[in-house]
């Protein structure tokens, strides 16, 4: 949807949460992000800085968006005489009291301003020019080679064999993206020995909207399920009085459709409606704030790229309004608009998504969040209702959800038991085996099944390994591998008394806490994914309190076991991992039990925590 889903949820997202110690990384990730974004941007828009813009020879209407500039031009087209014969070659000049970034010259029959362009051009600076070919004919328009600021431009026309009895010259120039004048005419040259008809002064009606004015007021959820439908995030506010409130409503007045469109944004906000939940051919509206005024533009997207703008006036009774950092906007649009198939019907049901992001010169960059989606279909034209949404599909939400658990409870327990609890309880056993290895064993096969569940979801998801797949996949994926690894060691780990047992000791000790760190990495990284981002700050508080806390935790214990240790005893960390030695005296299992009970209570409700700001997105 409109620049909407980030290629997500690749392999492994192995939690999906924030990390104090490696908050670096996250940060790290965030530029990587940016750089890709800035990549994807440039490379959308590149059709416009190179010139090649044989699209827009009929209505030389830039393809960037926006309306027109109406204001006088700062620019002058110039021709070198007034009458001309066949032949002829003809210098035009193209200059400006400021600088200007991109430009299209064309020649046209006076009396028909509209139709094809006449005759052909030869460059005098090709450094800074290039020809174009319109309708079949070779140099038929000239225009730059990129966004090089110029303040002059000349070229070489050559008047055809069958040149009309009069002609003029059009520019369009861009002084930036959104700023541009269109069909700014020269002096009119006639042909020598013909008598021209009275000529009319050239005009260009261009493809904005019909009537547009400020909004007196901010919008109101007010009526919404009464009069009009509505999607709202966060459920239940209102965009009269909430700065951070996401809202849309639309209602059906006579063989139209109203569409009311706000929220928190720098650059702009954008809805867009979607046959499924997935981005590419949908039906796009805009609301861009270029420098305090807000362009409402429809648009339609393909793929994953810059949405393409509708050359036609299609919105109607459009009004914008910016105050406090919120971008809000009006229109109206017929429910059906046959001639234009980009435009969906508005008797149908589509899933709605509301997206927000930065803007510069009029052209938006893509959003760094996900968008909100609604949960169904909508009825556009049905009867009012309060649509509900969510910027985390469910599957994804049991992804980090799974995640989460796995290694906040599950798999920190399991750790912790294996690293503390070998010299406890000596003369008890639990199904024949010592207790603190039944309750590592236990839970980390726990830890191994919730993971493995959790790591397919994405691909279910997606269905395939994402091209854009980030290094919270790649990570995820050693997680998943090195959880993997460690019960298959364990199945073919030697015998307590064998000469190689050591070798799986310090093995299977190594790849745990590999797996464990880079499980905690993976979470802060999973933290900042479109697909699943948690609310900032307070979630990496809890997850830094969770890291604080294991630490804590094992530094206690650790240091209460050496201090208590006596000369010469066997030490806990010197025994097999998992093996029935005997273990050292003077161990106070009742404070280490206390201990585990707090490090596993504490961590519950830090998990829940998190699960339940992933539940609320």
């Amino acid at each position: 949807m409109v620049m909407f889903i980030e290629d997500l949820y690749l392999c492994g997202r192995v939690e999906e949460t924030g990390e104090h110690s490696d908050f670096q990384m996250a940060r790290t990730h965030q530029a990587a992000t940016v750089l890709w974004t800035a990549l994807l941007v440039s490379w959308t828009v590149t059709g416009y800085k190179n010139g090649k813009v044989e699209k827009a020879c009929d209505t030389m209407v830039p393809g960037h968006g926006g309306h027109p500039n109406t204001t006088t031009s700062p620019y002058t087209l110039n021709v070198g005489t007034k009458t001309f014969k066949s032949g002829d070659h003809i210098k035009v000049n193209l200059s400006g009291l400021q600088h200007f970034e991109g430009f299209l010259i064309e020649a046209r029959d006076t009396e028909d301003p509209a139709g094809l362009a006449v005759g052909s051009f030869t460059l005098i600076s090709p450094e800074i020019s290039q020809l174009l070919q319109c309708h079949s004919i070779k140099g038929s328009a000239v225009s730059h080679t990129s966004n090089t600021k110029l303040t002059e431009v000349g070229v070489v026309w050559t008047a055809p064999a069958d040149a009309p009895p009069t002609v003029h010259f059009l520019a369009t120039v861009v002084a930036h993206y959104s700023n541009f004048w269109v069909k700014i005419p020269s002096p009119v040259i006639t042909q020598d020995g013909v008598t021209p008809n009275p000529t009319t002064p050239t005009t260009f009606t261009s493809a904005s909207t019909e009537t547009t004015a400020v909004l007196p007021q901010p919008f109101s959820s007010d009526g919404c399920g009464q009069e009009k439908s509505c999607l709202l995030d966060p459920v239940h506010c209102n965009p009269a009085t909430d700065t951070h409130c996401f809202f849309l409503s639309y209602r059906t007045e006579g063989s139209s459709v109203q569409f009311e469109l706000s929220g928190p944004a720098p650059g702009y906000v954008s809805f867009a409606l979607s046959e499924d939940k997935w981005m590419g051919n949908d039906d796009v509206y805009l609301c861009v704030n270029d420098g305090g005024r807000v362009s409402v533009e429809a648009a339609y997207a393909t793929g994953r790229t810059h949405p393409e703008i509708a050359d036609k006036a299609e919105l109607s009774d459009v009004g914008w309004r910016v105050a406090d950092g919120v971008i809000q906007c009006r229109f109206r649009r017929a429910i059906s608009i046959p001639e234009d198939p980009q435009r969906f019907s508005l008797n149908h049901s589509y899933y709605l998504f509301i997206a927000h992001g930065a803007a510069e010169d009029g052209l938006i960059h893509k959003h760094k969040r996900q968008p909100l989606i609604s949960a169904q279909r909508q009825a556009i034209t049905g009867p009012p209702e309060i649509a509900t949404g969510s910027r985390s599909p469910l599957m994804m939400k049991y992804h980090g959800a799974l995640m989460l658990f796995a290694w906040m409870v599950l798999g920190s327990t399991g750790i912790f038991m294996a690293g503390f609890f070998k010299p406890d309880w000596p003369e008890k056993t639990l199904f024949g085996q010592r207790i603190w290895f039944m309750v590592h064993h236990s839970l980390m096969m726990l830890t191994v099944i919730f993971t493995f569940v959790g790591f397919i979801l994405p691909f279910i998801y997606r269905g395939h390994w994402s091209r854009g797949a980030s290094a919270h996949a790649g990570l995820g994926c050693t997680v998943m591998s090195l959880t993997v690894i460690q019960p298959i060691m364990a199945f073919f780990r030697p015998s307590p008394d064998s000469s190689r047992r050591w070798i799986f000791n310090w093995m299977h000790r190594g790849v745990g806490k590999t797996a464990e760190l880079l499980a905690g990495i993976t979470i802060s990284y999973g933290m900042h994914q479109q697909s699943l981002l948690l609310p900032f700050p307070w979630t990496t508080g809890v997850f830094v309190g969770f890291i604080i806390l294991v630490i804590l935790s094992k530094v206690i214990l650790f240091v209460y076991r050496r201090n208590i240790c006596k000369p010469g005893a066997e030490r806990p960390d010197e025994l097999a991992i998992l093996s029935d030695s005997s273990v050292s005296k003077g161990w106070d299992t009742k404070l280490k039990v206390v201990i585990l009970a707090a490090f596993v209570g504490v961590n519950c409700l830090f998990c829940t925590a998190l699960l339940c700001s992933i539940s609320a997105i």
